[in-house]
Formats: C-alpha cells, structure tokens, sequence
C-alpha cells in the first residue's frame, strides 16, 4: 500500500492503561476478566496492541494507597516499574512511562529504578512525575494530613533537580571494558553530584551507567500554577486535560511561553491531552455502548465520585439538581486542580444537573469523552491537531484490550491515510518517537543537550 508523504509534524499516540478500562464498569461486560488488573498477561496484550500500531508509549498512573471505591472497581494495584519491565520484555519498540511520586520516595531510588527500566527496555523508559494530594498516601507514610501545595512543589523541583543529576553523573564514554588492558570504567568520568538542598543531601554518583536515551524522558501532569512551573521547567511530555480546543491551545501556548522563558526550546516539550473513546460501527451503536456502560454503574459511586472530585460532601449533590453554585478548589486548595478546572470546564456556560456531569464524564474522572464512529473520531483528533490544541492525546479506550482493538482497526488507518501518523517506527527509544533530544553529560556531570 502506497503511503503519503510524511508531514512535518506528526501525532504522538500514548494508551493510558487504566486497567480495565476508563469506564468504571468496564469489568462487568461479557468476556472480561475482573482479575485482569493484577495480571500482567492483561496489561502485555494492550501493549502488544498499541506496538503494532505504532503508538509511542503505554502508560500506568499509580497510587500509594486505595483511592478508589473497592467495592465496585478494580484498582491501581501493581508497581509500574516491575509492570512495566514486564511489559518491555514481551515488546521491542514502544515506550514504557511510568508513575512514580516525589512525596514519597527518595531521588536516588528513582533515579535508580527509572534508569534501570531504560536499560532494560533498550532506552524507552519514561517517568511520569507527581506530587500526590490524597490523604490516604500521606497517612501510609505517617502523616496525618497531606503536605501544602506549594511545599509539595518544591519538594518536587529540588527532587527532579536531583535526579536528572544523578542520570548525569556518568559521562557517556565512562564504560572502557576493555579486557587486553584491564581497564572496565574511566572513573575520571564518573562524578559525584554533592547535593545540598532544602530537602536532600545526595552524594552520588548513581551506581549504574548512562542509559540508551542518556535519561529517561520526563513526563508530568499538572493543571494548578505550581504543576504549570514544574512542567514548563522540567517536562518533556506534559499530560493534560480540556475539553475545548480554546482551553487547550490556551494551555500549550502558556507551557511553551514559559518554557521558552525559561531557556528551553518550546517544542521540546510535548502536549499530550487525555482523551476517553467510545468507538461503534454507527453514532448510534456508540451512544448505545455509552449508555449501556453506564448503566451498569451504580449512580451512588458516580455521586461519590465525582464530589471527590469536587471537594464536596457527597450529600451536596443532587442527582436532578445543577452542581453547587461557587465551587471552590478542594481542601482550600491543597487537592487535585487537574481534574477540578476540567470538570467545571465541561459545564461551563451549560445547563446541566449532576445526573448530566456524570453522564457526561462517563462515570470518568474528568477527560474529554469522545463518542461516535472511527470517522468522528478521527475528525476530532485532527481538528484538535491542527488548530494547534495538542501535539497528540493520552488515550483511555472505555474498555481494555477491546476498546484500544477498535481504535486500532478503526481510527489508526484513517489518520494514516491522513498523513497524521505513522505507518512504523523510526527509531528504537521513546525519545526518538517523540522527537525529543539526547541530553550529554560534560565532563563535570552538568547536562548538555543534542538534537534529535
């Protein structure tokens, strides 16, 4: 089959997997296994799905506590890293990114696994950076109430600051191994990184080698001032949430600015909205597979929720009434602006009830829902691309592995036939499907960066 000629600029295609799928009753309908989220046979078989389309990366969120509803809904369960490592043994291209918390870790341990992950992938290791606002986290680790904002942020900065030091304190050429000398590492070329911050003390080096991609590409996920700042400063993929290609443009627009300002080239950072489908042969057959799903999810867990969401008592919600007039941000402040600001997004300048939110969000957490044919899903995909909203989506197929297989079947081809995304990889490592640079380390550990 002929293809078209490659445009400049082209889609960049993730799958989020939130275990079984991203509508909440994903696990009820027929053939699906409701232990498919501690089965990493399960999390492989959408991999191998997203790698033979090409997709740049799969992607697994994490908790370090039970936030979820038990009683209805899989949760978050396993590791990423162990996951994923999983993962890239029974695949040859498609990245790996991770999640992993600046609360509750050390930068050393995460330089550490992260920099493994990449080596054992073969350089297509991502990290995914969060900063986690749920009480039951902070209670797991001895705290009785969730670290401030703005102090979470800057543990976050000075952590990230180290780790990508640590990722830099082998200089590339640092491995000798040569046998007929005797001479295995230069250690004039490994460096300590003497770290004394506000919040760590790290001496360094790491204790393993440069990894393929030179360090893991950077991922982050933050609506508030505080997130905005850490990715503009440090991200390279930045997952987001819109439900309008205004608000989006907006975001990435802002996140370039910033990053421009702060010395980095805007188009080294990648904007990534999620984005939730629902795919049938007709509009009908999907808005008939929407309802269907959400009918199979009890409203009490819908209301709960979404107040979660909100930052409001679940009896504050009324079913067949508006949401509560001047909603403000969760715990004065102190919880998930994401997905907050995307909720209020969705209704904005509508009439609505909390009975419409929900169906709305499909039950969801506050991502953009698209429902229609591969063609409406395609031609949204494209209208967002090329109006500027997003170098490409995080994508959540209602239900895992069937729902990624129809987007596959359906909507790949015809943003290929499209020129919007690629017929097979070009490079090996996560960093080249993004078309991101290479950072160097100098000789005194510092990072330089040479382009992709």
């Amino acid at each position: 089959m002929s293809q078209p000629p490659k445009p400049p600029q082209q889609l960049h295609l993730n799958v989020n997997i939130l275990h079984s799928g991203f509508i909440p009753s994903a696990w009820r309908l027929p053939g699906a296994d409701p232990h498919a989220f501690v089965k990493a046979s399960h999390y492989v078989e959408v991999a191998r799905i997203a790698e033979a389309a090409k997709f740049d990366a799969v992607f697994l969120a994490d908790n370090a506590a039970i936030i979820e509803q038990i009683d209805f809904r899989p949760i978050t369960a396993l590791e990423p890293t162990v996951l994923l490592a999983a993962i890239a043994a029974a695949t040859t291209r498609i990245g790996v990114i991770g999640t992993a918390s600046t609360s509750y870790n050390e930068p050393y341990n995460i330089a550490r696994r992260f920099a493994s992950l990449d080596h054992v992938s073969g350089g297509r290791a991502g990290w995914n950076i969060v900063t986690t606002a749920d009480l039951p986290s902070a209670r797991n680790f001895g705290l009785e109430q969730v670290p401030d904002h703005a102090a979470r942020y800057a543990r976050a900065d000075e952590f990230t600051q180290v780790v990508k030091a640590l990722w830099n304190s082998w200089e590339d050429d640092a491995v000798v191994g040569d046998a007929s000398s005797g001479r295995f590492i230069d250690d004039t070329r490994v460096h300590p990184i003497a770290h004394r911050g506000t919040h760590f003390q790290v001496q360094g080096p790491l204790n393993l080698p440069r990894t393929p991609q030179g360090q893991p590409v950077l991922v982050q996920a933050g609506g508030s001032g505080d997130g905005r700042e850490l990715a503009a400063r440090h991200a390279e993929a930045v997952f987001s949430a819109a439900h309008t290609i205004e608000e989006a443009r907006a975001y990435r627009l802002a996140i370039h600015a910033r990053a421009a300002a702060l010395g980095r080239r805007p188009q080294a950072v990648k904007i990534l909205p999620g984005l939730a489908t629902i795919i049938g042969a007709t509009e009908a057959q999907a808005l008939q597979r929407r309802d269907e799903l959400i009918d199979m999810i009890p409203w009490s867990y819908s209301l709960k929720r979404l107040a979660g969401i909100l930052g409001v008592p679940v009896a504050s919600l009324d079913l067949d009434r508006p949401l509560p007039d001047k909603l403000a941000l969760p715990n004065g402040g102190n919880g998930n602006h994401t997905f907050f600001q995307a909720t209020l997004s969705l209704v904005r300048g509508r009439t609505h009830t909390v009975r419409d939110v929900i169906r709305a969000l499909c039950g969801g957490g506050g991502h953009r829902v698209l429902v229609g044919t591969p063609e409406q899903i395609a031609d949204e995909i494209e209208r967002w691309f090329k109006a500027g909203a997003a170098d490409g989506f995080n994508l959540m197929p209602d239900a895992l592995p069937g729902g990624l297989q129809d987007f596959v079947d359906g909507v790949v081809p015809l943003l290929q036939r499209r020129g919007l995304f690629r017929y097979d990889y070009e490079g090996s490592t996560l960093r080249e499907h993004l078309g991101l640079p290479r950072p160097l380390a100098s000789a005194g550990g510092e990072q330089t960066v040479r382009a992709a």
